[in-house]
């Protein structure tokens, strides 16, 4: 289990968890009033251009978990999927598209038109 805070670890961390993704966390969290739940990022096959990004919030931490903590949220992705995710940023927007997570991946070679499927 390798964790990381990538305020202070910019070298190593393999992904960054930006600020607004941070902010957003923080307050579903704090909506749910459970503190103990986690940011989980995933990879999956599937989507419009072979793999898809999940998000879900989790209780536990399995022990290939990367760990990636920013200002009192953690973020767990498991090792199958952080070798997809090398370099990559999480950060949450809200526009026309409506609000989500976003995985912006220096990795992707092709994203489908919402950004929720890539391909390597």
């Amino acid at each position: 289990m390798a964790v990381f805070d990538p305020t202070t670890d910019t070298v190593n961390a393999p992904l960054i968890f930006g600020e607004s993704a941070v902010r957003k966390a923080k307050a579903l969290i704090a909506l749910e009033n459970k503190p103990n739940l986690y940011l989980r990022l995933f990879v999956t096959g599937g989507g419009c251009s072979g793999f898809q990004y999940g998000f879900m919030f989790d209780t536990n931490q399995q022990e290939d978990d990367v760990i990636i903590r920013r200002d009192g949220v953690t973020m767990l992705v498991d090792a199958m999927s952080v070798q997809y995710l090398k370099g990559a940023e999480v950060v949450y927007t809200e526009g026309l598209e409506g609000a989500r997570f976003v995985v912006n991946n220096p990795n992707a070679k092709a994203t489908c038109g919402c950004g929720s499927s890539f391909s390597v």
